[in-house]
């Protein structure tokens, strides 16, 4: 539906108008912002500290709280059975700064491009829509340090479970095409991204949150300005009216607000570049437990991962029956080509059955019969291989800033 549509106007704008009641120039992680979210209950996860509230924010379903200023919200990971598309409203929320928008006029609304360019632009969202026919994608969006509260030893960063994922049918337009309408000049090496959440303050140690991508990637065809997610807007929390999507990176690079393209000639150095969300520099962006490593390098593409979504750890089931047991898997957009299920520990596997192939950059659902012949403890584990052969180890790999991890999970479950 397009934001410009009369029913949808009144929709979005009977959301802000509730968004609005913390002031003009309020945020999300204003104090006030216990008139707007509701907690609902309180859930424990499997780490030390891991007590979390579930909260109800504008537009969401009750989300696990890591944080209200700036809102930090995950998916509860029980949602990840219900299908391999998440629902906007149970998609998870991460932002870096608490300077959020809270009302967004699409009318007025503005996207800038400009830098290293022939001619510059000032795109309205019907100008972005009338580029040329919509393109749809199904990708996964993962932060960074999905899985980080059970590095061990514990690192610093947002102590989050495995509920820092979704996945959803993106709709939009290449930003190839907006690059190539606003002509790219020659010499140019990367395309850097600006949105509208801000730092409280505005002094050296706050740094806008900036991202890049070098100028091959923002022209592959694949990276999308997205205004559509699951064939409705974005919702106000991941990114109304416009995001980049960038398919099978973290999430890192998937800015919010989109606001400003700027083409460059030299590689671009702020902060959010330089110095945060790196990774160790070496094959398997890891270093021994506790040590820092020589050398580091921007953090990219999604590694291989899988889960099991069917049972919940410590969940019991019944001796002598079959179980089919469900999970997802996926990777950086070479597609998954194999799962494996283990129901002893690892000793032995056997192959799962693939669900529906949405894309290489999509959740794949699997699912794999489970039938204990007798009580007692056991191990379930998955594994999946992508399409050029990687797959996950079996002890989880460590770096410093909690980044990437992809260990083959192990599920436990008493059969009774």
């Amino acid at each position: 539906m397009h934001p410009d549509d009369p029913l949808q106007r009144t929709t979005r704008r009977s959301v802000l108008k509730a968004l609005g009641t913390l002031g003009a120039g309020a945020t999300l992680g204003h104090p006030a912002l216990t008139a707007l979210a509701a907690t609902t209950g309180h859930i424990t996860l499997p780490f030390d500290n891991g007590e979390r509230e579930l909260v109800a924010f504008p537009q969401k379903r009750p989300l696990i709280l890591l944080t209200s200023r700036p809102p930090q919200l995950e998916t509860p990971f029980a949602v990840f059975n219900d299908g391999a598309l998440t629902p906007n409203d149970a998609f998870f929320v991460r932002y870096h700064w608490s300077g959020i928008p809270t009302s967004i006029d699409p009318q007025t609304y503005r996207l800038k491009v400009g830098g290293n360019v022939n001619a510059p632009l000032d795109l309205s969202l019907a100008d972005l829509r009338a580029l040329g026919e919509a393109r749809e994608i199904v990708a996964v969006n993962q932060c960074s340090g999905n899985g980080r509260a059970y590095s061990q030893p514990r690192v610093g960063g947002g102590q989050l479970a495995n509920g820092a994922m979704g996945n959803a049918r993106w709709t939009g337009v290449p930003l190839k095409q907006v690059l190539e309408k606003a002509g790219v000049r020659a010499g140019s090496v990367q395309v850097v991204f600006d949105g509208l959440d801000r730092p409280p303050l505005a002094d050296a140690n706050s740094p806008k949150f900036l991202k890049a991508l070098e100028i091959d990637h923002a022209l592959d065809g694949e990276v999308m300005i997205a205004w559509a997610m699951n064939g409705a807007d974005l919702p106000m929390l991941n990114g109304y009216p416009i995001r980049l999507i960038v398919p099978g990176y973290y999430g890192t690079y998937w800015l919010k607000h989109l606001t400003s393209i700027q083409v460059v000639d030299k590689p671009f150095d702020g902060f959010w570049m330089r110095a945060a969300y790196r990774i160790p520099d070496n094959p398997c962006a890891c270093v021994a437990p506790g040590t820092a490593p020589a050398k580091t390098t921007p953090i990219g593409r999604f590694n291989v991962r899988s889960f099991i979504t069917s049972l919940a750890d410590g969940a019991t089931v019944a001796a002598g029956r079959e179980h089919i047991v469900r999970g997802i898997a996926f990777d950086g957009g070479y597609g998954i080509t194999e799962v494996a299920f283990s129901a002893d520990g690892g000793r032995t596997w056997t192959e799962a059955q693939l669900g529906e192939d949405l894309g290489k950059y999509s959740f794949r659902e699997w699912r794999a019969p489970f039938k204990p012949a007798r009580p007692g403890a056991y191990e379930l584990k998955v594994r999946a291989v992508n399409r050029i052969g990687q797959s996950q180890p079996t002890t989880a790999l460590w770096n410093p800033p909690g980044y990437m991890r992809n260990v083959v999970e192990t599920t436990h479950v008493t059969v009774a």
